[in-house]
């Protein structure tokens, strides 16, 4: 594949190498070199050598061929009239010119002769002088000016406060006992729920043939279940009039819902995997959107009609009968809890920071029209009622606040791998919303969920409404979250590359490792922040193991305030190295003197012997 003159100028040091067949006589150009960029791949398979080849800044200078050769072959002095020996040499020398050039420093201001005199003096010696005391017919003494200096910072630190934009509380209730019964109500830290309330949200839903609810305690975790679908918190509006995002939210500790499903041959409710199994060996406990140690779950196990499995209204109509059962809860939360049994209170705020670089925050979600789809913005946290499917919305980017993020706008239906797919509980708990809203050296403006549809021409349409949306918002910066794998790839990149030329610094985030590297990229896909977390970088079936989590989010705003300041991001390692990740932690730490604690991986985990066979 020949290369334009923009990649060739990338490019200039590597080896020139042609991209096809040319004859005696060519000059060689641009377009008559192949993309260095896939150099490692035809090196490993034996089908390149460059030992001995010119760089490309060497050829390009009107080399001409003296004999016919064939495709990728690398240009060697025997085989061209000419070539710039001196190119490469002068290439290496202006590094470091630049380099000694980059680090300015202004020498104390002083005046002398009623002017003020400023010299810079590192390598390029610039003098500037500056009238003092205009108007007032004498020169100001130096002892004047310090004032002013001093003023100044003064003022800016004035503009750089941070502004409240919004808030939201949240009143947390311990349950520390639930009970199946014929009642759904609270007493004390005791949750009952109406047993029957399960089989009437089944008998709602004509694709579920039924469903039951068992209680898992923390002793019996070892359980096994049918594929996790989906984690929720359990919460609800104080008031039924406040939108999600404000007021007061309602929210029950201790206590989850879990959503499993099968269809009625036996088939597990998922796409690239599934986490059937037993609970405590096929869940990564504690990531944002999987169960905490300790918490009691109220296990929910659809069965639905045969092969609905892999078509949106199955997993739809389980989650809606899910949400009939939770839909009591929340009634029962708002009948019989008082701000005596509350626990904690949390004050949630998105607060924006004037004069610093502005960053959007954009996350896409899964809206390939199968089973893969998301309601948004439902009348209660993670609930199903008002909201709207991305799917029918179009998949075109939708623009929401943090505080409504963390509201639970986000009702996760996807069944991806299970290893990296967010959950509902992630977007509750959502780590890098949490930390770009919390970064006192970042302004965040928002959170943008855009859809990732199924044909190339709908991803590609959806790409360039996001660009032309973050474009709107006058950013400094952007971060593009997936989750997932493959297929979505294609949105996740051409997100990227609509944003990043825009002239918009962009960091990246998403599983890749051995299994999920990116099967698309640009030259905007610079800056990544891989999830993996699994001893092997695949998808290996474990719950929640491979998603964005704390220590991902501060590595990401690491970098995109190093890209956002013109510092380079020095290019990946061709095959996946964990070390690479460490030692990024390491100098986070060093430069920031905080430490950052990374989450457990499945290595603590016990293993059966089912996920033992996964690494023989």
């Amino acid at each position: 594949m020949s290369i334009t003159a923009e990649t060739a100028k990338q490019h200039a040091n590597d080896p020139a190498v042609l991209c096809c067949r040319a004859e005696e006589g060519t000059v060689l150009e641009p377009a008559n070199f192949e993309d260095p960029a896939i150099f490692p791949d035809l090196i490993d398979s034996g089908l390149l050598n460059t030992d001995g080849a010119l760089k490309l800044c060497q050829v390009l200078n009107g080399s001409k061929l003296t004999k016919t050769v064939d495709s990728l072959t690398p240009i060697t002095p025997d085989i061209v009239d000419k070539y710039d020996a001196a190119e490469e040499e002068a290439a290496e020398e202006e590094a470091p010119a630049e380099e000694a050039a980059a680090p300015v420093a202004a020498a104390p201001v002083a005046a002398a002769g009623g002017t003020i005199k400023l010299h810079i003096g590192e390598g390029k010696n610039i003098d500037i002088e500056i009238p003092a005391g205009v108007g007032a017919g004498a020169a100001a003494p130096a002892a004047a000016v310090a004032p002013a200096a001093v003023a100044a910072p003064a003022a800016a630190a004035a503009e750089e406060e941070e502004v409240v934009v919004r808030e939201m509380t949240r009143k947390h209730y311990k349950i520390d006992k639930v009970v199946l019964g014929d009642e759904t109500k609270i007493e004390g830290t005791t949750l009952y729920v109406r047993e029957a309330a399960a089989t009437e949200g089944a008998d709602a839903q004509a694709l579920v043939q039924s469903m039951k609810v068992e209680i898992i305690n923390p002793d019996q975790y070892h359980t096994y279940s049918q594929t996790v679908m989906d984690i929720q918190p359990i919460a609800c509006k104080a008031d039924t009039d406040m939108e999600l995002g404000e007021g007061e939210t309602m929210v029950l500790d201790g206590v989850v819902t879990v959503v499993t499903g099968v269809t009625e041959e036996g088939v597990q409710v998922g796409e690239f995997g599934s986490s059937e199994g037993y609970l405590d060996e096929n869940m990564q406990w504690g990531r944002p959107g999987a169960v905490d140690k300790g918490e009691i779950m109220i296990k929910y196990e659809a069965v639905i009609d045969r092969k609905k499995n892999m078509e949106r209204p199955g997993p739809i109509a389980i989650h809606t009968a899910v949400d009939h059962v939770t839909s009591e809860i929340r009634e029962a939360m708002r009948r019989d809890l008082t701000d005596e049994q509350v626990v904690d209170t949390q004050v949630l705020q998105q607060t924006r920071h004037p004069g610093k670089k502005k960053i959007v925050v954009v996350k896409e979600i899964m809206g390939q029209g199968a089973m893969h789809d998301n309601f948004l913005f439902p009348t209660e946290p993670v609930g199903v009622l008002g909201a709207k499917p991305n799917v029918d919305l179009g998949n075109v980017p939708v623009a929401a606040n943090p505080l409504e993020v963390l509201d639970g706008c986000i009702h996760a239906l996807t069944c991806i791998g299970p290893a990296s797919k967010e959950m509902s509980r992630h977007y509750w708990r959502e780590p890098l919303v949490l930390g770009a809203v919390h970064d006192e050296d970042v302004d965040c403006v928002g959170v943008i969920f855009v859809g990732s549809p199924q044909a190339n021409t709908d991803k590609f349409y959806v790409s360039r409404r996001l660009g032309q949306m973050v474009e709107s918002m006058n950013v400094d910066g952007a971060f593009v979250t997936t989750e997932g794998f493959g297929n979505n790839h294609v949105d996740f990149t051409s997100h990227i590359e609509q944003i990043g030329k825009r002239g918009i610094p962009v960091v990246g985030f998403s599983f890749c490792a051995v299994q999920g590297a990116l099967v698309t990229g640009n030259k905007y896909c610079d800056a990544m922040v891989d999830n993996n977390k699994s001893m092997s970088g695949i998808e290996n079936e474990v719950l929640a193991c491979n998603t964005l989590c704390e220590e991902d989010a501060i590595r990401g705003l690491a970098m995109l305030k190093a890209k956002m300041a013109g510092e380079e991001i020095k290019a990946p390692e061709r095959h996946y190295n964990a070390n690479v990740k460490q030692n990024n932690v390491e100098l986070i730490e060093k430069a920031t003197g905080e430490k950052i604690e990374l989450v457990e991986n499945e290595q603590s985990l016990p293993m059966s012997e089912k996920r033992k066979a996964k690494y023989d």
